[in-house]
């Protein structure tokens, strides 16, 4: 189905063809002027209208009219590049970047992705921070900032995490953008696309996507190493090869920013080392236990104001954590997190309990939301 509406595009003409950017562009504006994070095209799913994520909240845009699904082929397969579509028929799914003008000439960034939908085409884009989010609206304790800042610490492996849409890259943005703007060095950031793109000022910082400059998270790393770098960003460690890299690249003496997809400091521990075989799991928790200097675990819920606030939960290795990693006993963790204040460190629970006494969040929104939910309950009890 899809390769018919291929053939109808290229049977397009050039005008037409540029009518239908103008019209994704158009949407893609209206997606910045709404505050929408997300944009989604096509597919059965969307039940021929387009939608946005408006904090948090996805909505039908009625404004936009109705798409049919043979019509949203068209439109997504015309903002493609040929050899995008021709990745997209052989692997079923295709990450790209893709860039617009506002209107007084400026450029914004999106990161699409395009996937099927029961034969036909999805599209969902995500807009990119058109400016770094300021490092000190984080609030980090001085001992935290020093772990994250190469003026003060220069290898180690820091990770950030949470699950989709709660402003990973951001926050590595803010932390590259903290060290440009402090420390003359050279960062490379792999990324797969990438989304906001960094102007050197006290740093030379490269810019490598995945399938475009680099064939993986893991060849970008392991290629790094021979680029002469000070900080590596790897935007996500997917498989226990990219995230051997990493742990590789930060024993040799570098430091190293990347993700994963947890929701806590532990269940990141816990995640690392069940990407590999039982029988070397020792041997993991060992290089993990010596690499690793911080997780920030994050999440982006709603304000009693309808838009979203930013919690987080902060580990930082210790001794006795460390220790905790190397012996397996991970269940000890949380309560030296919920103890290390003085490092800085916080558990997601007590984060949204001062969150609900500042007046930011509910008491439900704090209930929702937290990982362990005795010990919230237990919090807020003790109010």
């Amino acid at each position: 189905m899809v390769w018919i509406r291929h053939q109808i595009l290229m049977m397009m003409n050039k005008e037409d063809q540029a009518l239908l950017h103008k019209f994704i562009d158009h949407c893609l504006l209206r997606m910045r002027e709404t505050g929408a994070s997300d944009i989604d095209i096509g597919g059965w799913g969307t039940g021929n209208k387009i939608w946005l994520r408006i904090h948090g909240i996805k909505k039908r845009m009625e404004e936009f009219g109705e798409i049919t699904v043979d019509e949203a082929d068209v439109l997504i397969l015309n903002i493609l590049l040929e050899n995008q579509r021709d990745c997209l028929y052989k692997q079923k799914s295709l990450d790209f970047s893709y860039r617009i003008r506002d209107r007084m000439g400026k450029f914004l960034r999106y990161r699409g992705t395009v996937y099927f939908d029961l034969d036909v085409l999805a599209l969902n884009m995500r807009a990119v921070n058109t400016v770094v989010r300021d490092y000190d609206s984080y609030n980090f304790h001085p001992f935290v900032t020093q772990l994250l800042s190469l003026q003060y610490m220069k290898e180690g492996l820091i990770l950030v995490t949470g699950i989709t849409g709660s402003g990973k890259s951001s926050t590595l943005d803010a932390i590259v953008d903290l060290n440009n703007r402090t420390v003359p060095s050279h960062i490379i950031v792999i990324a797969s696309p990438v989304e906001y793109v960094h102007e050197s000022k006290k740093c030379i910082i490269r810019h490598r996507e995945v399938g475009r400059d680099t064939l993986s998270f893991k060849s970008g790393a392991i290629e790094s190493l021979r680029q002469d770098p000070d900080i590596i960003v790897i935007g996500e460690m997917r498989d226990p090869d990219t995230i051997m890299a990493a742990m590789e690249a930060s024993d040799s003496g570098h430091k190293i920013l990347s993700t994963l997809h947890t929701s806590s400091a532990i269940e990141s521990i816990e995640r690392i080392i069940g990407e590999f075989p039982a029988g070397g799991h020792d041997r993991i928790r060992n290089r993990l236990g010596d690499v690793l200097r911080c997780v920030i675990s994050q999440k982006l819920i709603p304000d009693i104001r309808g838009k979203l606030v930013l919690a987080t939960e902060i580990m930082v290795m210790t001794p006795s954590i460390k220790a905790a990693i190397k012996n397996n006993n991970v269940n000890e963790i949380y309560q030296m997190i919920t103890e290390g204040n003085k490092y800085g460190m916080h558990t997601m629970e007590q984060n949204l309990k001062k969150l609900y006494t500042q007046n930011l969040i509910t008491i439900d929104t704090a209930r929702n939301y937290a990982n362990n939910k005795r010990m919230m309950q237990q919090l807020l009890e003790s109010l």
